[in-house]
């Protein structure tokens, strides 16, 4: 008898014991917030998140068309590499006989590596956002003061080349430490893209002040459903534009965020391009009637802070 007590007690206090937390925000159903409105009332407020990486030859991550092979694996550097000189240009094209201002994610690798490309998008407009040095490397095998020089170290060289610092930043691979935005707040970031929890930006409490989480999809994100779930490119397009009007509906009711996350060595593709383009000019359609709020995540951020300057979790 004295051994059922025990075991019916552990088990209580097992079902009871709360898991580990992030401590970061609080739950919050979406149907249980504050209502506001995006600029000029609209309710979706829409965003490309466009990817402009550099990867190591010979060594490191990166991701992989086809087998991994032996460094140095050619095939997949090659692959990837298509991106910066053919695929980036091919979709500033098509941005641009759309009207589209992306935010353009940044690993600062890009500097050394091919300049002009980052010159033609912060000439276009395109807010420029953090990321990284390069896609080979990731932040959770880092110790604090390397991440923090890396935050800090990308800052400043953003500033220096392009003339402005940037107000965000985005993972490589979405790695993150338990540091992370801690040391993003501290470093004076003023969002992250990290977290694909929410529709709506979320407002995180670090140790070193306020930072706004904006959505950023992994499910409208070419890498995750292009190459891990080996989607055509005509699906992927027809995904954007079922997402876009469900969202759209959606947001007669709460206003609402649409992330876009885009890499040119996959979407750059010319066939791939072709259906792309189908799903952006389905979306700009939109934007040209008014209903949507066509914008960057820096702007997203700017907005909730002046709307909610004490957030909202």
């Amino acid at each position: 008898m004295p051994t059922h007590q025990t075991r019916s007690s552990s088990h209580r206090d097992s079902a009871e014991r709360p898991l580990p937390g992030h401590g970061l925000f609080d739950y919050r159903a979406i149907t249980q917030r504050a209502d506001y409105h995006w600029p000029g009332g609209r309710r979706l407020a829409v965003y490309i998140g466009f990817n402009l990486e550099h990867f190591a030859f010979g060594e490191g991550l990166g991701a992989n068309l086809g087998p991994v092979s032996p460094q140095p694996d050619v095939l997949n550097y090659a692959w990837r590499e298509y991106g910066n000189r053919v695929g980036a240009w091919r979709c500033l094209e098509l941005f641009d006989q759309l009207g589209l201002a992306t935010g353009t994610l940044l690993n600062t690798a890009l500097y050394d590596h091919c300049p002009e490309l980052v010159a033609a998008c912060a000439a276009r407009g395109d807010e420029l956002i953090a990321h990284g040095h390069t896609n080979a490397e990731r932040q959770a095998e880092m110790d604090a003061d390397a991440e923090r020089q890396l935050l800090l170290d990308c800052r400043a060289r953003i500033a220096r080349e392009s003339g402005v610092a940037p107000a965000g930043w985005l993972s490589p691979w979405i790695s993150e430490s338990l540091a992370t935005p801690h040391l993003l707040a501290a470093t004076g970031y003023g969002y992250t893209l990290n977290w694909c929890h929410d529709d709506q930006p979320v407002r995180m409490h670090t140790d070193a002040g306020p930072l706004w989480s904006i959505p950023y999809p992994q499910e409208m994100n070419d890498i995750p459903m292009v190459m891990a779930r080996q989607m055509d490119a005509k699906d992927f397009a027809q995904v954007l534009i079922d997402n876009f009007d469900e969202m759209l509906e959606q947001s007669r009711v709460q206003p609402l965020v649409m992330g876009i996350a885009l890499h040119p060595y996959i979407v750059g593709q010319p066939y791939r391009l072709r259906h792309l383009r189908r799903a952006l000019q389905h979306i700009a359609r939109a934007r040209d009637a008014g209903r949507i709020w066509w914008t960057t995540p820096g702007a997203i951020a700017s907005h909730m802070q002046e709307i909610q300057p004490h957030g909202h979790a």
